[in-house]
């Protein structure tokens, strides 16, 4: 394996780490938050443009009610997907194949559902772990293409 074939395999790995973390804390952020304020609070680490949004459509009121933990649970998921997540996918995008970089990257549920269950106390099925299984197969044979 050449070094950039190394480094995007870690940087694939880290892409699929965060993008699978992020749920887990947008879905104990939303326990008490509605949805439309947990993008917003997301987004507004990146982007002024839902701000925006959010002020034309009236519901600029509901921030206040947002409590410190929330905020800080909806900044916590925008700073790991929407930044360093996409970066890492960029950048390995850039430098490999398609083929290969996607279904790696958008394994991101297998995390998110081990994350889950320990985190969430989500139950553990048998298609749940049977789906986990397949996505490490496809996984190693994407890899092996």
């Amino acid at each position: 394996m050449s070094q950039n074939e190394l480094l995007g395999t870690i940087l694939l790995i880290i892409t699929m780490l965060l993008w699978g973390t992020t749920p887990i804390l947008e879905k104990i952020g939303l326990r008490e938050v509605d949805p439309l304020t947990g993008v917003l609070v997301r987004s507004l680490t990146i982007t002024i443009i839902l701000l925006v949004i959010y002020i034309c459509t009236g519901r600029i009121s509901e921030l206040p009610h947002i409590g410190l933990k929330n905020v800080s649970l909806f900044a916590a998921s925008g700073i790991l997907a929407g930044l360093v997540a996409m970066w890492t996918y960029f950048y390995v995008l850039k430098t490999g194949m398609t083929s290969k970089i996607v279904p790696i990257a958008a394994s991101y549920p297998l995390v998110t559902a081990l994350l889950g269950m320990f985190f969430l106390g989500e139950a553990m099925t048998v298609q749940r772990m049977i789906g986990i299984l397949l996505t490490i197969l496809g996984i190693v044979l994407v890899k092996q293409s």
